[in-house]
């Protein structure tokens, strides 16, 4: 996974000049506009030539196998930019305020937006000479527009397909100037202007899409994903909801995207992995503006994290780390409760017990000698254990019968820190219970859609809100697991985990994930610290353990990174 940010200078609007008047420059053809530069093993710094008072800088944070995201070049833009996410409206009131406040025209900000958008493109494809442009009529063609005269001026061939002749304001002025350079505009049944194009360039829709994609358009968009040509999407995906990362319907399948002004929140999980391809953020230019006029309605976890988990003083015992009791292991699910346990190991806790059936003792002491396995027939013999164990672990393999509701109903009771998963989630979906106040729960959709009293599709639609409405009514910090996992607080705050793969879909990882959260909490972190440092340690690890071949990769295969990263998270 990769996230470019860039930052666009005011000079750099001079590439678009208001009446598109002189020839703008061709940052493809300039011997080294953008030098580009290995550092460590963490991430990319690129750096831009300066001169003439221009400078166009571009940091990159990627995510490799070895290393964790790093953020370069950092001074240049405001830090909190990098991680805040938005919703639509809030973009577009953070728009408003830039050209009330700071004196910015709507066309200036696209001027700025093309030519933040063209230097991707000639940075990624330098080879490309000849482009198509998807423009629809409203700001997101206008962009597209304005692209295409940069492209033009630099040579290259283009095309601006379009689906009706209706744009007004800014983005017909946009349109106006792309056909006073030469540009040619066509209908979208021009589908060979897409077969010849060696790039093509999404600028349909935008933010401003409300509803499902049909018609022509969508036509449009499914010619486009079966021709193979790469796609730039600018701003988001056609398609693509920005603010819950759900498909409407058909949406474009990006190379890569690149957001202006501020990252909208949907870009980062459900399908906005699969649509937006690497991602590139363009400030225009605002500096702190979209701070100073919003709140942000969520942040992305990064590596700011690896302070919670300082260096561990050296007096110091297995109690002092923290005793986890893992609780689950009916008749035929050992394999659950083993998982945990040893995930709550390798994650630093002093020491970890387990309850669980009599007939799994000896398979769990044989597979892991470090833990200490209590053969468990009712909640009598669970209580004793419950009285040694700072933080317990329920649910991985419990199961929903008459063992599993018993031991559930004592643990809920003891008013311990405690994290709650699998059947033990189940549990708690088919009869309420009022929580301890220091819990996690860590469901997948459909158990979110269980304690939710929905379907999955309607957890899936908008996981925003169903992180949030979680959090609310269980009164427990939330995670929702599933592709962009969410963490949400009962006040409110979002967070998103960008790390991960397809790879990590498999059986066992939630019941990791519930060890590795239980230890950090068993260390001291509250449950808000524990969840987005367990959930970003888990993603991080999976991406490791996984490297390029997602296919067959294990739960147990996280646990060598897992404790190499809970010792250093930003190595």
């Amino acid at each position: 996974m990769c996230f470019i940010f860039a930052q666009i200078d005011t000079a750099d609007a001079d590439m678009l000049e208001p009446e598109l008047g002189t020839p703008a420059p061709d940052i493809g053809d300039q011997g080294g506009a953008v030098e580009r530069m290995r550092i460590g093993t963490g991430g990319w710094s690129d750096h831009a030539n300066k001169g003439e008072g221009k400078t166009r800088s571009i940091a990159r944070a990627a995510g490799t196998n070895r290393g964790l995201w790093r953020l370069y070049n950092w001074s240049m833009v405001a830090k909190n930019c990098m991680s805040s996410l938005y919703t639509t409206d809030q973009v577009r009131r953070i728009d408003h305020s830039a050209m009330e406040h700071l004196g910015i025209a709507g066309y200036e900000l696209m001027q700025r937006a093309a030519a933040a958008a063209f230097a991707t493109l000639r940075r990624r494809w330098p080879e490309a000479r000849h482009i198509a442009l998807l423009a629809g009529s409203g700001n997101n063609g206008g962009d597209a527009f304005l692209l295409g005269v940069l492209a033009l001026r630099a040579g290259l061939t283009v095309d601006a397909i379009v689906l009706a002749h209706d744009s007004s304001g800014d983005a017909l002025r946009a349109r106006l100037a792309f056909v006073a350079a030469s540009g040619r505009v066509v209908d979208a049944g021009g589908i060979t202007a897409i077969g010849d194009a060696a790039v093509v360039v999404d600028g349909l829709f935008g933010t401003g899409l409300s509803r499902p994609v049909q018609g022509a358009a969508a036509a449009l968009i499914e010619r486009v994903n079966a021709s193979g040509r790469p796609v730039l999407a600018l701003d988001v995906p056609s398609g693509l909801n920005a603010d819950t990362g759900a498909l409407f319907d058909v949406a474009i399948h990006a190379d890569a995207t690149i957001s202006f002004v501020a990252w909208k929140r949907g870009l980062f999980t459900a399908d906005g992995l699969d649509c937006c391809g690497t991602r590139e953020l363009a400030t225009l230019d605002l500096g702190d503006a979209p701070d100073a006029a919003v709140e942000a309605d969520a942040h992305l976890l990064d590596a700011s994290l690896a302070s919670l988990l300082g260096p561990r003083r050296n007096n110091a015992n297995k109690s002092t780390f923290g005793h986890v009791l893992a609780i689950g292991g009916d008749t035929g699910t050992a394999g659950a409760i083993h998982l945990t346990s040893e995930a709550a190991l390798r994650c630093g806790a002093g020491l970890v017990s387990i309850a669980t059936r009599q007939q799994n003792i000896s398979a769990l002491n044989a597979a892991r000698a470090e833990l200490m396995a209590h053969a468990v027939d009712c909640a009598n013999q669970l209580t004793p254990l419950i009285g040694r164990a700072s933080v317990m672990a329920v649910g991985p393999g419990m199961g929903q019968g008459a063992w599993g509701r018993s031991l559930f109903d004592c643990v809920l009771a003891c008013g311990k820190p405690l994290v709650i998963d699998a059947d033990a989630l189940n549990l708690l979906a088919r009869n309420p219970h009022a929580l301890p106040p220091a819990v996690v729960i860590t469901p997948h959709p459909g158990e979110a859609a269980r304690l939710l009293g929905c379907d999955v599709a309607t957890i899936q639609r908008d996981r925003f809100a169903a992180a949030r409405e979680l959090a609310s009514r269980y009164a427990a910090v939330t995670v929702l697991k599933g592709a962009g996992s969410l963490i949400a607080a009962p006040d409110g705050r979002v967070a998103v985990c960008p790390w991960g793969n397809s790879g990590m879909a498999s059986g066992g990882m939630g019941d990791v994930l519930t060890g590795v959260i239980a230890a950090l909490l068993a260390q001291g972190l509250s449950t808000w610290d524990a969840a987005r440092l367990g959930v970003a340690l888990h993603a991080r690890a999976g991406d490791i353990a996984a490297g390029d071949s997602p296919r067959g990769l294990l739960a147990s295969d996280l646990f060598v990174p897992l404790r190499h990263l809970v010792n250093g998270f930003t190595r």
